[in-house]
This record gives structure tokens, sequence and C-alpha cells, in this order.
């Protein structure tokens, strides 16, 4: 069996028996995990077993639905692989979640079942002739917890596992200390959405509301096919959103981002590293270090632990970063972390590790920072492209400053290319319920983020195994033309490359720091869709040097094609996820459905309504026209480029309207484009590490 590290505190534990905290809570410590009733009936042994003689073959479940089913009754139990082919689960098949049960089961023991895994699987059977429905439960209730299945069914669980079996003592503490600080970052980051204390609403029995809650970090429905739905909720009665950046009562406002920014006070009061506390025009900005004192101080704790396991010379740049990752969760001060961490490289660590606050979709107003982890693995992979795009950097600035046009003006860029990364967990605001980030580029303020000094990667273990791609090609094949699937091709290293570019271009032309009389993009275009504007860029600008690289002799034109075609299939992807969740953009569903709009409008795509799609079944189908993608894709580059570099936020509201917000024959296809990739659930990652 590979046993899953040992946390002094789960993830489960924290979530979902913390008592409710108020944001400024500073003397309230770390709440000690406390174990859960389990959630089977009959229990589930969970302390040390005996390994019993489980039936010959246990092949009454799918594996995919086994998977389902484990989700639906809160049990951290994956199958991983049908290995030898026999239809059934076998115990060197079975992987134990992290950070879901409070108390981790021993599923296998000496290479046999135990009692606790048959237990399981009886439930499982039982669940699955039974549908979900509980006898004795109103109509309401039965309806409530079918949402939620329906919810979870949305995602398919998705397996990241890392194996440290055979690893250094010191590599073992590393990720010891690591994955008890991201339980901690968790507890923080559920302050930050305002979900403390919530999950001891979820009904007596309700595995499945138990599950989505984990999964979504909340109680809301977040799929495309249930968000909407008010009924869609763990809790009994629902819960309303509310932030707990912000004080409750500023919230009632629809308009309260909108409100905050135009104070003459927003550039203190908004700052990224503080809470608004306070009532009516008394105002005020409170640190992290202040709000979430003891929690931030548990991290630093377990940060300064692993910075003394480390003991090799050549992981002397990971310990720096453990050390003053460790003082700014104290002070509150991210510069000297972001120095030590800038510096860690593909050359000097074998290691990932990024802890801190760092992104903004998360938030009503996109503007605070949410707390995460990523944690990684180096894959040496990344020294192709690196070597194929250090010496062009600046040209590909050039380039794109000259599409911008003024007042923007080249930079002399000395950003890091990008690393890839193979991720051992996600945690806080980088473990998403659907779907993960595949590539990113940190950090996004001060002076290392200013100066171009922050690091970019790509994550290639994701969206690798057998299920994605038989997912992909189904939902391909719904939606394109026979003859456009000689061009998508599932091949990772195809995906990789667009996330290269995608991340590389963070970096280059009009971006964060970049001002125009004055004024950031966010204080032109507002929090949300500043966004969506800088991850347009960046998309655009990644097909966009697809063909330039072409044409410098740097690669294939078959592979920029193949490039262009997996970067379409992406956004279908983001555009059946739909355009907002509540009223908050989702800025990469917006940017898709940006890019095919324009692909369409420009002839380099095609709807052909007489036409079977690639799977025979369905009728209507898009074809590409790769001979026009190019001109196609640099005269949206121009458009994107110019509305950032003049500021123009007229231009752009007017290509939102015309490809995100009317109704018109582009907004009917996107609708057909949902159905048909719906038809197949998002991964949901789910995470396993053995030692």
């Amino acid at each position: 069996m590979r046993k899953p590290i040992s946390l002094a505190a789960p993830l489960a534990s924290l979530l979902f028996a913390t008592a409710s905290l108020t944001a400024c809570d500073e003397s309230q410590p770390v709440t000690p995990p406390q174990p859960s009733a389990s959630p089977l009936p009959p229990p589930i042994p969970m302390g040390p077993t005996t390994a019993a003689a489980a039936p010959a073959k246990l092949d009454a479940i799918p594996r995919l639905q086994l998977n389902r089913l484990a989700a639906e009754l809160d049990l951290p139990l994956f199958w991983i692989a049908d290995s030898n082919g026999n239809g059934a689960i076998d115990p060197d098949e079975v992987a134990t979640l992290w950070g879901i049960a409070a108390v981790t089961p021993e599923w296998t023991d000496k290479g046999k079942f135990t009692p606790a895994f048959t237990s399981a699987y009886s439930a499982m059977v039982e669940r699955m002739k039974s549908g979900g429905k509980t006898p004795g439960l109103s109509e309401a209730e039965q309806k409530r917890r079918d949402l939620e299945v329906a919810e979870l069914a949305q995602g398919r669980p998705s397996l990241v596992r890392s194996d440290f079996r055979s690893s250094p003592a010191e590599d073992k503490a590393i990720v010891e200390h690591v994955a008890k600080a991201a339980v901690i970052i968790e507890q923080i980051f559920a302050k930050q959405k305002g979900t403390t204390g919530l999950a001891a609403q979820i009904p007596e029995g309700d595995t499945a509301g138990r599950m989505m809650f984990y999964r979504n970090q909340g109680p809301w429905c977040e799929a495309p096919l249930t968000e909407k739905d008010p009924a869609c909720n763990a809790l009994v009665p629902p819960a309303p959103k509310t932030s707990g950046l912000y004080p409750a009562r500023v919230q009632k406002d629809p308009k309260f981002c909108e409100a905050l920014q135009a104070r003459k006070d927003q550039k203190t009061l908004l700052d990224t590293f503080s809470v608004v506390t306070g009532e009516g025009a008394d105002l005020k900005p409170v640190p992290y270090n202040v709000v979430y004192k003891s929690e931030m101080e548990a991290v630093s704790r377990e940060l300064k632990a692993a910075a003394e396991a480390v003991t090799s010379p050549s992981e002397a740049p990971l310990k720096a970063y453990l050390t003053t990752a460790a003082q700014s969760f104290l002070d509150n001060n991210w510069v000297p972390s972001d120095e030590a961490w800038a510096k860690m490289n593909v050359s000097n660590s074998k290691w990932y590790l990024r802890i801190a606050p760092d992104e903004v979709y998360f938030e009503p107003c996109s503007l605070h920072a949410g707390f995460h982890v990523s944690f990684a693995r180096i894959n040496q992979d990344s020294i192709e492209w690196q070597k194929k795009l250090e010496p062009v950097k600046l040209e590909m600035e050039g380039a794109l400053a000259k599409l911008a046009g003024a007042p923007y003006k080249a930079r002399n860029v000395t950003f890091h290319l990008p690393d890839f990364i193979d991720m051992i967990l996600n945690a806080g605001d980088s473990r998403s319920a659907l779907g993960a980030t595949i590539g990113q580029s940190l950090p996004n303020v001060g002076p290392v983020a200013n100066e171009g000094r922050g690091r970019t990667v790509a994550m290639t273990n994701l969206y690798t195994d057998k299920d994605s791609e038989a997912a992909f090609f189904e939902q391909s094949k719904s939606g394109f033309c026979k003859g456009a699937m000689a061009l998508i091709a599932f091949d990772p290293r195809v995906a990789t490359m667009s996330t290269v570019l995608h991340e590389a271009a963070h970096n280059l032309g009009p971006a964060h720091e970049y001002k125009v009389k004055g004024k950031t993009d966010h204080e032109i275009f507002g929090g949300p869709f500043s966004s969506t504007l800088e991850e347009l860029k960046a998309q655009t600008s990644a097909l966009y040097f697809a063909d330039w690289l072409a044409g410098k002799g740097l690669l294939e034109k078959k592979t920029a094609d193949l490039a262009h075609a997996r970067d379409m299939v992406w956004a279908f992807g983001h555009i059946s996820q739909g355009m907002y969740a509540g009223d908050k953009p989702k800025p990469y569903s917006q940017l898709a459905s940006i890019q095919v709009g324009s692909m369409l409008k420009a002839g380099a795509m095609s709807w052909n309504a007489e036409e079977m799609a690639a799977n025979g079944k369905d009728k209507g189908c898009f074809d590409f026209h790769m001979e026009k993608f190019p001109g196609a894709v640099l005269d949206l580059e121009k458009k994107v480029l110019a509305i950032k570099g003049k500021g123009d936020k007229t231009a752009a509201l007017a290509l939102k309207k015309e490809m995100v917000d009317d109704q018109n024959e582009w907004s009917r296809l996107r609708g057909i484009i949902q159905e048909r990739w719906l038809r197949q659930p998002k991964a949901s990652f789910v995470y396993a590490v053995d030692r």
C-alpha cells in the first residue's frame, strides 16, 4: 500500500469542524481537528485494521462510476486504473485522497482490502442501487440533495498522485510541513471567501453536500448546469454569498465595488493585502497579518520547520524562500519572499513552491489577493522551451509594442521564461472546483512583478490522463466537422506550448504595471474587466506568437496550426462554462467567446449547419480554415493591444458587447457548444501524496 502523508490537522476537519470566526478575530487560535461523524451506515472502521478476505472479484461498479459514488459518499477513495483489465477493483489500484477525511481510512493492508474498504464498497453498491434516494426525506430536501449530486456529476474526479515512498528523509519532511501549511492556508482562504463555520449547517447524513462543500470551498453550486439554481446549496436554509473581505453591510449594494473604487482613499483602502472593515463612511484597511494573525503564525511555523529540514547545499534557494516566506506571514511584507522566490528556478532546485496571497479573481471586486499553495516538482523538459525563447524575448516585446502603437513603447523585459512543473498539491485559491490552472505568472504586484523578474510556470501533469483524453475527443467530435478533426490533437506538448506562450505574454506588452495618463488598467477598466482584458491579451498573444515563431523558423507551420486548433478546443471548454458567475464575469470564458467569435467573423472558422459533426450524431459542426487564421489572429491582436495600450475603455466595452453580451447568431452557437460540451464532466482534480 502507498500510505498517504499523515497530517496533524487534516483539511476536512479544519473546514468542517471549525467554529465560526469573525473576520477580525485576532485572539482565536487555529482550531484543532475534530473527527466528524462517519458518513456511512454502518460506520467504516477508521482505526488499525486487520486484512480481511474480500470477495474474489469486486466488479459490481465500473471504475468511473465508483469514483463518482465515492465522491457522493464523501470518501477519500479513488480507483486509479483497471491495470490488469479484469473489470474489478484490486488492492494495488486504490489511492487515498488528501484533504477530504478528518480521519484517513486504511483501505488496504498487506496487499488485501481491509474491513474499512469492504464496508465502503458495500455502501457504494447500495447507493448505486438506490440512486441516491433517502427514505424519509421531504420532497424539497430530496430535490436539494439531487441537485448536489447533479453538481458533483459535472466534475469528473481526476487524480494527481505523487510518490515519496523512496525519497530521502529531507524530501519527506519538506512535503510533510508544506502539506500541513496547506491545510491552514485553506482555513485562511475560507475566511476570505466568508465560508468559515458554514459547514456546520450541512444536514446530518448529507455526504454529497459535504463533498460539494469541500470541492467548491463553500456551499454554493459552481457547475454550469446548476450554478443558477437557488435551491442548489449544501446548506439548509441556503446561505447567500458574502465575501469575508468587505463588511456585510457594504455588500448589500450590488455596485459596492464601483462605489469603493470611486472613493478618494481607494488606493489605501483597497490595498491588495488587507481586508476592508468598518461601517458607512468610516471604512479602513486592516492588514492580513492582523486579521488572520493566528493562522498566519501557524503557517510561519510550518515553513520554518520545512526550512530547518533542508540541509542539502543544492537546495539553498528553497531554504531561503521558506525562511523569508515564514517571515512574510508574520509581517505581511511580501517583497522579501518574492525576491527569494524569484531566485529559484529549474537549474537550482528540484521543487516549485508558491505559498502566498496572489490572484484576485476569486473575490467580487478582483482587488484583494487570495491565499494559496501551489506545490510541485520541477520538470526538466522546460529547458528546451527556455532555450528556444530566451534569445528572442526582446523581439517578442518589440513585436507587441509595434502592434499596440503609441503611446505604448517597448520595454527592456527581463522576465524568466516558463518552468515546467509537475503538481503535487493545490490548496486555497489554487484548488479549483472544476479544472485547474495550467499556467501562471507571479507575483502580480510589487518590485519583482513591476521589474519583470517574476516566475512563469506551466503545469505539465494535468489533463494528461486517459480519462481526460477520452473526454477531449468525445467533446471535439460532437462539435467539429470530420475534416477539422485532422487538426485536433490531444498531444499535451501542443497544449503546453500554448500555455508557455500565454504565460510569457503576461510579461510582454501593456501589462499590469503599465499606466495611461497615470492610471493603471485596474483604474481604467475596473478590477474584473481589467482581469478579463489581461487574460485576453495573453491568450491572443499565444495565438499570435505561434505564427510568429513559425515565421522565424523556430516552429513548424503544422505545429502552429495544431496549436490553433487545440486552443479553439480549449476555448470551447471555457465557453461551455458560461460567461458569468452571478454578476461576476468569468475572464477565461469571456476571452474565449471573443476569440472564437472573432475567428468566425473573419472566416478563419465556420459553422456548417447542414454537415454532420465528426461523431456522426449531431447535425451542424465547426470547421477550420487555417489559411485565414494568421490574418484573423493578427487583426484581433492589434485590436486588443491597442485597447490595453491606449486605455480605450469604449472600444473594450464595444468588443465585449458584440462578442459576449449581445443576443445574436454567435450567442446561439455558444448555446450549442455548451450543450454538447457539458455532456462530458469537467475534470475535478483530487490529490494523493504517498510516502
